[in-house]
């Protein structure tokens, strides 16, 4: 069985390398996107969560709070007690920003002297910790105008610091590079997987593949095999683009960034087969294709954070391999993932592949009989 599998794999390797417009799609297109889409790629903020640490636990400090919590640019507001839960909450992305009022904050404006506001930031998405510090500061500064028209007199000093985690100097570059790797391994994962049955369709040699001692089971690894080692080189390249031309630190374990690629590859490569086993032409395949690969970049939390979708879709997000795949490569990038986190994500990566891969093989038998 091993040595039909390994020349159904060799063929499927040819087939590719032949089609001098296959070797064009499996190279060129990604390296043309990866480059775009790191400069062109925005992110909008709002609805965001956000944590508030008052240490001052005086009039000052809660007046400037309220403000903080009464705003309408944080979806959820939620008090932590301790650096320990603040740097928790930031760590787990359960909010986006925490505004920080330090223990001397009511004495030092009192007195007349400069009082310090700390926000820590959530340097994994630079855009939007850009836009809400600038929404900090906004608030800050009606604090401060509240309490001058209140004293009849000049606006106190308050000095808000800023501080980015994970990403000291908010680069753009290094929150999109993550996300297009993941982007545009789906997009070539199931290009790849959904042309193949299609393409040999049209070329008229999948019946004798057929014909061939081969079973089905045999045809499916057959053709996932390739497109995982594909997978594997495409996902390479484009890790080493980041690093090497964007420069975006790679601060995690090797071993378990590609453990994950393997996973998600395999989640990616069911769907894949799913369209091509119902494809009848490449032209379907594509457009199938599509149609999977839109609603999941939607639902990525690449243009639009999860937590403002409604609480429905949110659900919905947790089928979405693209979503997990996401958050790995950031965590990886970034913030070196420990090895529990990564797990914790991969197990509904390993879900989503087991159930994908199992409806890919039903379907193909079916379609067989």
């Amino acid at each position: 069985m091993l040595g039909r599998i390994r020349c159904l794999i060799i063929k499927e390797f040819l087939a590719l390398w032949r089609d001098g417009k296959s070797r064009i799609i499996l190279i060129v297109p990604p390296l043309i996107q990866m480059l775009i889409f790191t400069f062109a790629a925005t992110q909008e903020v709002k609805d965001v969560p956000v944590a508030v640490f008052d240490q001052d636990l005086g009039t000052s400090g809660r007046d400037l709070l309220a403000l903080v919590e009464g705003s309408p640019y944080f979806a959820r507001v939620i008090r932590v007690r301790s650096d320990a839960e603040a740097a928790r909450v930031l760590d787990a992305q359960e909010v986006a920003m925490v505004v920080r009022v330090g223990q001397d904050f009511s004495r030092e404006l009192a007195a007349g002297r400069p009082a310090k506001v700390q926000l820590l930031l959530d340097g994994r998405r630079s855009n939007a910790s850009r836009v809400l510090s600038g929404y900090a500061t906004e608030i800050v500064g009606r604090y401060e105008a509240g309490l001058a028209a209140a004293r009849r007199g000049p606006p106190p000093a308050t000095a808000v610091v800023a501080r980015a985690w994970f990403n000291p100097n908010l680069d753009a570059k290094w929150s999109t590079v993550p996300a297009l790797v993941a982007i545009l391994s789906t997009l070539m994962g199931l290009m790849i997987t959904g042309m193949s049955v299609a393409r040999e369709r049209e070329l008229g040699t999948f019946d004798q593949v057929l014909v061939s001692p081969l079973s089905p089971t045999e045809i499916l690894v057959g053709k996932s095999v390739p497109a995982l080692i594909i997978g594997l080189g495409e996902g390479t390249g484009m890790i080493l683009v980041g690093v090497l031309v964007f420069g975006v630190p790679f601060r995690g374990s090797i071993a378990l960034l590609y453990l994950s690629i393997v996973v998600y590859l395999c989640a990616l490569i069911g769907v894949g087969l799913l369209v091509s086993s119902i494809a009848r032409t490449q032209q379907q395949a594509i457009l199938y294709a599509f149609m999977f690969m839109v609603p999941a970049m939607l639902l990525s939390g690449f243009a639009t954070p999860v937590e403002n979708m409604p609480d429905w879709l949110q659900a919905i997000t947790l089928a979405n391999p693209v979503r997990h795949f996401m958050a790995i490569l950031k965590g990886l990038f970034l913030k070196d993932l420990p090895a529990a986190e990564v797990a914790r994500r991969l197990i509904p990566l390993a879900i989503i592949a087991a159930c994908t891969l199992t409806s890919a093989s039903w379907l193909f038998r079916r379609r067989l009989e």
